[in-house]
């Protein structure tokens, strides 16, 4: 940029900043959608950790380069950014609906990390399982074990309980 004014300077610094401070960034096409369209889409992603928002694309390119990200193909047309602080594919799956009942949001690719992602990586995103039932299964998987081990420690002296109860029972009974 030429030039550039106060506002886009403080601009691409907020972009900049929301870049550095996001977990994931997912970018989509929101071309005819209205703005009460918009409106409760973002609702619907900020409880998730979703920031739903529009910038120049200029600008845009400019914060992405600072950060160290190549999403220039995805930077073409009307670009709405949700920025994602926290579990993206909780994200991932709010977009990915949204646009099964909106055509008009079409999902462009995304940045997890520092990979950028395709239309396609970013649906297979939205399919896995959320965070939370990833975590309950791998603590389910360190479980069982420990259940096994513990039931095979109590085996012996309740199989000999068990034994003597069926020996006293069979005195009692002669």
């Amino acid at each position: 940029m030429e030039n550039p004014n106060a506002d886009k300077v403080a601009l691409v610094e907020e972009i900049s900043n929301l870049f550095a401070g996001a977990d994931a960034v997912l970018l989509t096409e929101y071309r005819g959608l209205a703005v009460k369209q918009l409106g409760e889409l973002r609702a619907t992603l900020r409880p998730a950790g979703g920031q739903f928002r529009v910038f120049k694309n200029t600008l845009v390119r400019i914060a992405a380069h600072r950060n160290g990200l190549d999403a220039d193909s995805m930077l073409v047309g009307p670009t709405a950014i949700a920025f994602v602080k926290g579990d993206a594919v909780e994200v991932a799956k709010i977009l990915r609906d949204f646009a099964k009942t909106n055509q008009n949001l079409i999902v462009k690719g995304g940045v997890l990390g520092t990979k950028v992602l395709t239309a396609a990586q970013v649906s297979s995103l939205a399919d896995m399982p959320p965070r939370q039932q990833v975590l309950a299964e791998i603590a389910g998987l360190f479980a069982a074990p420990l259940s096994q081990f513990a039931s095979l420690l109590a085996a012996p002296p309740r199989d000999f309980v068990y034994a003597l109860s069926a020996l006293v029972d069979k005195k009692e009974a002669a």
